[in-house]
């Protein structure tokens, strides 16, 4: 479903009652998540434009540490607010809900800027590595995501490639069982590559759509496991053509900015494509998707809203936006 949810028709077509229920249901799970960081925003919005004060220059440097506090980051907000000090000078912002929309269209702006993948084309399965450190929600992320694909009437297969972590491999079967998905594995301290080749050739002999890798958690600096996940998509690479055709790094919203560095050194080592970010219903700081969007162009693929196993939904940046802001 990769393609389908990250592609656009390019004629779009009237949507049909039950699937504006559906965008509506989404819309609130949407505006639910970001509770935290659109309270923080909106809080602190109305604490510097007060009734009957002028938005102007001095107006937009107040408002400059909200920004960087909701986790946009500096590069992002100095960028955002130079554009509306240009508006203030000539005295276009008329009150804090004006100002809350035009940095609602900044922000999607900025996320839609990010997000112009176009779908994937590929011959056999859709090849999918979830990287990132341990303690993200990885594994649970890929289980979730798994259910999600079969939910689109798509075929799943999971590769339990994390082979330094036994936990992990429990606990991907754990998620198969639930979704009634093949999971393929070895014992623990297996060659992950090994893995993953006995995975692609089921999904071949299988006609399966989707093959999700969970791989080792792993930093930047841990050289043998960087190597490790080069050897993987190596093997991906060798078996389907374009393999992997992402690399989704899982993050903790909760963990802010330092969630921006993790996503600089994983680029760099492992080719990131886009990013799963989750817990973002339990933090103030979901402004971490513009600055990843701004700052390494990165788009956010889904975001994780909750423990259930349908707790993780396409990120969709209008709908963000606007919860944001709303």
């Amino acid at each position: 479903m990769l393609r389908n949810l990250f592609g656009k028709s390019s004629e779009p077509k009237p949507a049909a009652p039950e699937a504006t229920a559906a965008k509506l249901g989404f819309f609130d799970r949407m505006k639910q998540a970001v509770t935290r960081t659109r309270e923080n925003l909106s809080e602190r919005i109305e604490a510097v434009v007060s009734i009957g004060k002028e938005i102007d220059r001095s107006t937009l440097d107040e408002l400059e540490a909200t920004l960087i506090g909701a986790d946009l980051g500096t590069t992002t907000t100095h960028e955002i607010l130079e554009k509306l000090r240009l508006r203030a000078d000539r005295r276009q912002i008329k009150d804090a809900d004006e100002l809350k929309q035009l940095l609602r269209a900044e922000v999607l702006g900025i996320l839609q800027s990010a997000n112009q993948k176009p779908p994937a084309e590929t011959e056999g399965p859709e090849v999918i590595l979830m990287v990132g450190v341990n303690g993200t929600g990885k594994t649970t992320t890929v289980g979730k995501l798994a259910h999600l694909l079969q939910g689109q009437g798509k075929s799943v297969v999971l590769c339990a490639a994390d082979t330094f972590r036994a936990a992990a491999i429990d606990q991907l079967l754990v998620w198969g069982e639930r979704s009634g998905v093949e999971v393929v594995k070895t014992k623990p301290g297996g060659d992950p590559a090994a893995v993953l080749f006995d995975a692609l050739e089921s999904a071949k002999t299988k006609h399966t759509d989707y093959v999700l890798v969970d791989t080792a958690g792993r930093l930047h600096n841990k050289v043998g496991l960087m190597a490790e996940l080069d050897k993987i998509r190596r093997t991906a690479g060798r078996l389907v053509p374009g393999a992997p055709h992402e690399v989704l790094l899982v993050m903790d919203a909760t963990t802010g900015q330092n969630g921006l560095q993790q996503a600089r050194q994983f680029t760099e080592s492992a080719g990131v494509t886009g990013i799963v970010l989750t817990k973002l219903d339990g933090t103030a700081k979901g402004g971490v998707i513009v600055a990843i969007a701004r700052e390494m162009g990165l788009p956010v693929r889904f975001v994780g809203v909750g423990e259930k196993i349908g707790d993780l939904l396409p990120f969709d940046a209008q709908a963000f936006a606007e919860s944001l802001f709303s």
